[in-house]
């Protein structure tokens, strides 16, 4: 039985940062971002917008009322929880209107684990071949105002479906993961912002990737030649040149020339959006489908990675007309608001974060579908507009 991701679609906020603009106030050359970290804009996130609303506004886009119908499981990845207790993806179950009788959870290990719901999904679908699991991948990327991380924020999710029979992406069965307890970057229950070792992280992420990569070479016997292409994980787009490279090295062939190709072609989306966390590996996929020429029977690589840490390494098919089901990033990217880096500021200064007190925003000129009205007796309130 073929089972993988039948569809997939992104949502983010309306309001974006042009990192040149922000490079200019901050006094750093404007390269260091552009070329050095590979970020071109930034979702700037409004305090009517959490992971919830943006998972619900990115599993709606995907959802028919036929589809619903089979949906059995809704887990929702991140690192970016609203509660310690109570799952995200109960609250977007709820907004989308799903039945009563469905399975909810949240999962969590950095940016990995998208991925870890991804093959779980999988596993679901074997035993229950009638069923589909809606995996949403949410994050928002907060380093604090005028520190070396902002360059890397920038918020979004990825919705997809796992379902048997998929029309994008059929999963194969070997995978590869690998983990080991590594301080890398973490963010205590105190804190709203990351604490981050970045050179040490980015250290680890090659380590993991030639590790994973390496050993799934082992077990299959396959050889660069037999990929189309490989997607990463990309807290920003320069982290997947560095990983490709490393395994790369010198070697300029044909071979090695169109995987470079590929990755510019998966780095575009991430660009304009920036740090999705466990979301971040997907819109990789989605921006190489939707900027290149894939073809139908193409493998692809798919290198995922949580800082703390774990990656794994796993493969998938490309199945025939897998363009048409997905929706078109591009076209919706273009219609976003540029903020200026005070206005950024501002709202970056007026999430909800870790108050306690009761608060109420005005939703009036935010566009998205669904909405964080605010906060009573310690419960958010959220709105299908």
């Amino acid at each position: 039985m073929r089972i993988g991701i039948d569809r997939m679609a992104f949502a983010t906020t309306n309001d974006y940062l042009d990192l040149v603009e922000l490079a200019k106030e901050r006094g750093v050359d404007p390269n260091k971002f552009t070329i050095g970290i590979g970020q071109d804009l930034q979702a700037v996130v409004p305090p009517t917008q959490d992971i919830v609303t943006l998972g619900a506004t990115a599993a709606k886009k995907l959802l028919t009322p036929e589809l619903e119908k089979n949906i059995s499981t809704v887990i929702v990845a991140t690192e970016s929880g609203i509660d310690n207790s109570k799952a995200s993806a109960i609250y977007i179950k709820h907004l989308l209107g799903l039945s009563d009788f469905t399975r909810t959870v949240e999962m969590k290990e950095a940016c990995y684990s998208a991925t870890a719901a991804i093959q779980f999904a999988k596993g679901v679908v074997a035993l229950n071949p009638q069923e589909t699991v809606l995996v949403i991948a949410a994050d928002i990327a907060r380093y604090g105002l005028n520190t070396p991380g902002e360059v890397t924020q920038g918020a979004g999710a990825v919705a997809m479906l796992i379902s048997r029979n998929p029309h994008i992406l059929t999963l194969e069965d070997t995978t590869v993961a690998y983990s080991k307890d590594i301080m890398d970057f973490w963010r205590p229950l105190y804190a709203t912002e990351a604490l981050v070792d970045g050179k040490y992280s980015t250290n680890v992420y090659i380590e993991f990737f030639l590790q994973t990569f390496t050993r799934y070479q082992q077990l299959t016997g396959r050889e660069l030649a037999d990929f189309a292409a490989l997607t990463f994980h990309m807290p920003f787009t320069k982290m997947g040149k560095k990983g490709l490279e490393g395994l790369l090295k010198d070697r300029n062939d044909e071979v090695a020339q169109r995987l470079r190709t590929q990755l510019t072609a998966s780095q575009l989306f991430s660009r304009q959006v920036g740090n999705l966390y466990t979301g971040s590996l997907y819109l990789s996929l989605m921006s190489l489908l939707q900027n290149s020429d894939s073809r139908a029977g193409s493998r692809i690589g798919l290198f995922s990675y949580g800082s703390g840490a774990e990656g794994e390494f796993y493969t998938g098919i490309l199945e025939d007309g897998y363009e048409h089901y997905m929706n078109n990033i591009q076209e919706e990217l273009k219609h976003r608001h540029q903020v200026s880096v005070a206005e950024y500021e501002k709202l970056f200064s007026s999430q909800l974060g870790m108050n306690d007190r009761d608060i109420e925003f005005d939703v009036t000129n935010d566009p998205l579908p669904f909405v964080l009205k605010g906060q009573k007796d310690h419960q958010r309130i959220y709105e299908a507009k």
